[in-house]
């Protein structure tokens, strides 16, 4: 049977985007992006009528086929049968995601998600204008204790050859994923933590005789103060790194973030990219793909389900860039009100709409979309810069 132009053209894709795949396991999940992009959905009964209805065969068998895609191969029917590695796709699909990539530098966050009670979900994932690609991800029983850090150390190691050594990489956490093992795994990758923790802590700067609290560099509103020295006590927990700190109006806590980099090098303004990893966990649930309705409870099974939809995500996502920096609004010969200050609709969802719009008056899309991050955000550097004994700068 001859593949719609859809899963003909993610067939061609996934050929270059994840190679480590085998044609078979290519070519059912070339059916499921399809199956996604076109309907907004990730339900398996979904997408199943949906291809049903596009191949013109019983829509049972499309479901039972993209069922048997995520089980484990002990769950098959039939003889040698295989499951996927979704592990081994993690480098290949940051490989893909950079290869449309303008500049060199990418900030990733790690980040931590739940559907209910069921799966706990850890995520790292580029992020980019309001949004996130994820990239790597580890899916465990909900409820149940359960050691993060060998995960995420895991998740660091698989992703460090999908993203090229010369490149400027920064790492973002929120308060409650900062650990000493994770800082430093970040560092053997080459790249640049920047780990969000609680002002409980304590910070020795460098040229001064004592030691005090995170929380006494910014006592209130509308201070900041960065500068090198040693943060924590004990010989498990002493980190020789840089303090930023920041408290600005309209917010409860100050952000108090530790990172390799100079001060002078680095703006604690980086650390709101973090926000852009919280915009996916929405897009995932009841924001897009409505993933919250989900009666997956097996993680394996889950984590095969999360690969085509970080494939939708990334090209979706692709589209909508493009339609906001007007390199497709020829298909269209319209306007749109779009851009980083008037952007009503996450960019996923507007890649979504050309989608429907293009099908709807017989356009055909560019295949291949170049991503042009915005300037990350920045900051004048504080005064304390200059005197890095003062406590905090009002």
């Amino acid at each position: 049977m001859a593949h719609p132009v859809g899963v003909s053209l993610w067939l061609d894709e996934l050929a270059s985007a994840l190679p480590v795949l085998s044609e078979a396991q290519r070519r059912v999940l070339a059916q499921w992006c399809f199956g996604m992009e076109q309907t907004g959905l990730c339900a398996t009964h979904t997408v199943a009528m949906f291809l049903g209805l596009v191949l013109g065969c019983a829509w049972q068998t499309v479901r039972q086929r993209l069922r048997e895609w995520y089980w484990d191969a002990d769950d098959k029917p039939g003889l040698n049968r295989r499951e996927v590695d979704v592990r081994c796709c993690f480098a290949p699909l940051a490989r893909w995601v950079l290869a449309h990539w303008s500049g060199t530098r990418v900030a990733l966050a790690m980040d931590a998600t739940s559907l209910g009670d069921r799966l706990t979900i850890l995520t790292i994932s580029i992020v980019y204008k309001g949004c996130a690609i994820p990239i790597a991800w580890k899916i465990l029983p909900g409820n149940q204790k359960h050691a993060w850090n060998p995960e995420w150390l895991a998740l660091l190691a698989l992703l460090k050859p999908g993203i090229p050594d010369s490149w400027q990489v920064i790492v973002l956490s929120d308060r409650g994923l900062y650990s000493r093992p994770i800082y430093r795994a970040i560092l053997d990758q080459g790249w640049h933590p920047f780990m969000r923790v609680n002002g409980g802590g304590t910070f020795h700067p460098a040229g001064s005789d004592h030691r005090q609290r995170i929380a006494a560099f910014v006592p209130r509103i509308g201070t900041s103060w960065a500068g090198r020295g040693i943060a924590f006590t004990g010989a498990a927990s002493r980190l020789s790194c840089t303090l930023l700190t920041c408290w600005e109006v309209g917010y409860k806590d100050p952000w108090c973030v530790l990172t390799d980099l100079d001060p002078q090098q680095c703006s604690v303004a980086w650390y709101g990219l973090r926000t852009w990893i919280e915009q996916d966990f929405r897009t995932r649930k009841r924001g897009f793909w409505h993933w919250e309705h989900t009666r997956m409870t097996d993680p394996a099974r889950a984590e095969r389900l999360w690969l085509p939809m970080a494939l939708c995500t990334f090209k979706l996502l692709a589209l909508g860039d493009a339609v906001e920096q007007d390199h497709s609004l020829p298909l269209w010969g319209a306007t749109t009100l779009t851009g980083p200050r008037c952007r009503t609709t996450r960019l996923v969802r507007l890649g979504w709409l050309a989608l429907r719009a293009a099908h709807a008056i017989s356009q055909s899309l560019p295949h291949h979309f170049a991503l042009s991050p915005d300037p990350w955000p920045d900051q004048p550097p504080p005064t304390s810069l200059h005197h890095p004994i003062t406590k905090a700068v009002a």
